[in-house]
């Protein structure tokens, strides 16, 4: 059978390979998408929309417990797993079906099976009728990501889970160890341990979220522990001894080994690029620790090909792989006007109750790149909103160039923050100063106040506080 022919083969219709195929479509270019499982990619399928999904269930339920509060009255609270997971799965569904329609609204070709790059220019599926060829002088490699297994501590699905497990628990854990802090563990810590679990946090660095600035990990520990979690830093989970129903895990800490008994586990120690079976190395395609090397372009340095998203390294977000399938499509498409995308100007948001976000670098990052910096900081406390709605822990911080007056950062944790954080990613894309951020007219009643205040605080002018 003759291959067919394409401008652009993406592999991988995650949130960097769809938008990346929508893109190049809109461009002009005959474009297809090859996609071994889900449409829509983990992010959508198994990560960012169903676990939101899920992790409000947990938010009106603690809000329903807090009703009193509220001048309100529920009584018989309760929850109902499966139920709360259905509607997850509807959700990420949803947007699957809606992802198909888009990429069928482009005349973007869906060719669903395992793909291979046998040569240059040229794309080989394997699919449930057999193998399909496809010629196309320009690859787009997003085929992202998964869990990380460490050896002896992997997964089973029944007592050790990853995220795709615990997206559709078959029980609710009554005692949980979550391994590993970052965004992933942290938000499935949230989940069960809102919904009553007994739940313990193990974090081999030495404290939980590690990527955040310093001051909000240590206001986020302290927030968790209220809620009852436990939180163990510079520690390590050694092996698990796998019984009937129950887990023994073996935790190294300062030294010693401690021996805890878990009804289930979490695994969420990080992510390992898909880039087995591909062909990349025969091509010449560099790859460094299960992650493609390539250069600010996503360009790999074999011509025609490229790679985008998780798989192209951190940071490991949904949003950059988008924004580099957006200019890659344009790279290809010929425009001269392409943007790379900064890592430091992109926000990383955390989902956990209170939630998370920051942009660009953390006061020790800002210190060790040689900035003479100023700092701004305000209460969740001090703000009339935030009272309002009951919602009164959480702080928002700021970093400026002494010199410049440019924000080197902005970090964050409390009620909506991951809502927030954008007013920051603004400001830095258009280059503003605290003269800018200060001018600027916040409406009041809002949470967003607190930037301004943050700001104004930096420069010993805050007015609340």
């Amino acid at each position: 059978m003759a291959a067919q022919t394409f401008d652009v083969v993406v592999i991988g219709s995650g949130p960097g390979g769809y938008v990346a195929a929508i893109r190049a479509a809109q461009l002009g270019l005959k474009t297809a998408v090859v996609e071994r499982e889900h449409v829509g990619g983990i992010c959508l399928n198994w990560g960012c929309i169903p676990t939101k999904a899920m992790l409000r269930s947990a938010e009106v339920f603690h809000l329903m417990e807090r009703a009193k509060d509220f001048g309100l009255k529920a009584e018989g609270i309760g929850y109902d797993l499966p139920a709360v997971v259905k509607r997850s799965r509807g959700v990420a569904g949803q947007l699957s079906g809606g992802v198909s329609h888009l990429l069928k609204k482009n005349k973007v070709t869906v060719v669903m099976g395992e793909a291979t790059i046998p040569g240059k220019g040229k794309v080989s599926v394997k699919t449930d009728k057999g193998t399909e060829e496809l010629s196309a002088k320009n690859i787009i490699v997003a085929t992202g990501a998964r869990a990380r297994e460490l050896p002896g501590l992997e997964a089973d699905g029944d007592l050790v889970w990853t995220y795709k497990h615990a997206l559709d628990p078959k029980r609710m854990p009554k005692k949980l160890l979550v391994i590993g802090s970052g965004a992933i563990g942290i938000e499935f810590a949230s989940f069960f341990n809102t919904l009553g679990c007994d739940t313990t946090v193990v974090e081999v660095m030495d404290r939980v979220l590690p990527v955040e600035d310093a001051e909000i990990s240590a206001f986020a520990k302290k927030q968790f522990v209220k809620q009852g979690m436990k939180i163990m830093e510079k520690s390590m989970v050694k092996q698990l001894d796998r019984g009937k129903g129950k887990v023994t895990a073996h935790i190294e800490a300062g030294g010693k080994v401690e021996k805890m008994e878990f009804d289930t586990v979490i695994s969420a120690v990080g992510i390992v690029g898909n880039v087995e079976g591909l062909g990349l190395e025969e091509l010449g395609v560099k790859v460094d620790r299960t992650h493609v090397v390539t250069d600010q372009f996503c360009r790999t340095g074999v011509e025609g090909v490229y790679a985008i998203g998780d798989i192209a390294g951190a940071p490991w977000l949904a949003h950059k792989a988008s924004h580099e399938g957006v200019m890659v499509a344009e790279l290809i498409a010929g425009s001269n006007n392409v943007h790379p995308v900064k890592p430091e100007s992109i926000a990383g948001c955390t989902y956990c109750h209170p939630q998370v976000a920051s942009v660009g670098y953390t006061e020790a990052k800002a210190k060790e790149l040689g900035y003479d910096i100023r700092v701004g900081k305000f209460p969740f406390i001090g703000n009339g909103k935030a009272i309002a709605l009951g919602e009164p822990e959480g702080m928002v911080k700021t970093i400026f160039d002494k010199k410049t007056g440019e924000l080197l950062g902005a970090h964050m944790v409390g009620a909506e923050v991951t809502e927030l954080i954008q007013g920051y990613v603004v400001g830095r894309q258009l280059e503003t100063t605290e003269e800018d951020l200060m001018n600027t007219v916040f409406p009041h009643p809002t949470l967003s106040e607190m930037m301004h205040e943050s700001v104004l605080d930096a420069y010993d002018r805050v007015i609340h506080m």
